[in-house]
């Protein structure tokens, strides 16, 4: 999926939800564990339910990968899902992957190529030739982690090295890095504060936003400070979606909370 194709379905739809498909089988409603795949089961209802409110859907593949073989084969079957019932719908792979030279570049296959998801997160500490083997694929989109949001954060990204702190030095620095043009970035909703300095950096490019809701990220804040002509935002919530509900109407509390945060999106756009 192109920029532009984004940017076109959040017009559509008047929307820059993600969704976060942390599946946790301690969590879920009960009777779905009487399913052959449960995490798919669950998956596959909670995008019944919101896919026409959302233009992008985010596992993290550490909710998948818990399970096994098992767990890798209800992403398998999630990703296969999206992108044959709604493929305009932005993929995205939320994997952390990092590492070196030919082994990024497999990270990079199995997740563009083998399971076709439109992006994938990244860590940049290992630098430039950890990620610019992702960035060399066509139309697919690596989304660097930046300032996250939890608390942790402060331990290393804020740091002050020669008197600039150390996520604008990334920032920066990725700009340099080859095909930069397909970096998004991870910046988290209890940081918004940062946002008019990240802004100042990196002023087009979508910055995908998690800690919305149960983290206490507010949306109002993100959007002032984050907000460009063409949105470049995809604003994440995970738990206080799927998890609206353990009862048999999981998917509908789902897609209430869903269209409460599109609501104000749509106000915020038409703003």
């Amino acid at each position: 999926m192109t920029t532009q194709q984004l940017v076109t379905q959040i017009k559509k739809k008047k929307s820059f939800l993600c969704i976060g498909l942390d599946v946790d089988l301690d969590k879920i409603p009960q009777h779905l564990l009487q399913e052959e795949d449960p995490i798919f089961a669950f998956n596959k209802a909670i995008i019944d339910a919101t896919h026409h409110l959302c233009i992008a859907y985010k596992p993290n593949t550490a909710f998948y990968e818990a399970y096994g073989i098992k767990g890798w084969k209800a992403l398998e079957k999630t990703i296969n899902y999206l992108n044959e019932k709604h493929p305009e719908i932005f993929t995205i792979a939320d994997a952390k992957r990092g590492d070196i030279g030919n082994t990024s570049t497999m990270y990079a296959k199995a997740f563009f190529e083998d399971l076709a998801f439109d992006s994938v997160t990244v860590a940049p500490y290992m630098g430039k030739d950890s990620v610019e083997p992702f960035l060399a694929f066509e139309n697919k989109h690596t989304i660097m982690l930046a300032l996250t949001s939890n608390q942790g954060a402060f331990d290393f990204q804020t740091l002050s090295v020669n008197n600039q702190e150390l996520y604008k030095q990334v920032l920066e620095t990725s700009k340099t890095w080859n095909n930069a043009q397909n970096l998004m970035y991870v910046v988290g909703a209890t940081k918004a504060e940062y946002l008019a300095d990240i802004r100042k950096i990196i002023p087009e490019s979508f910055l995908l936003v998690p800690g919305v809701g149960a983290q206490g990220g507010n949306l109002q804040d993100v959007c002032k400070y984050g907000m460009t002509d063409t949105v470049g935002l995809l604003i994440n919530s995970s738990r206080g979606i799927i998890y609206a509900s353990k009862e048999n109407n999981f998917a509908e509390a789902a897609a209430k909370k869903a269209s409460e945060l599109q609501q104000q999106m749509e106000a915020i756009l038409s703003a």
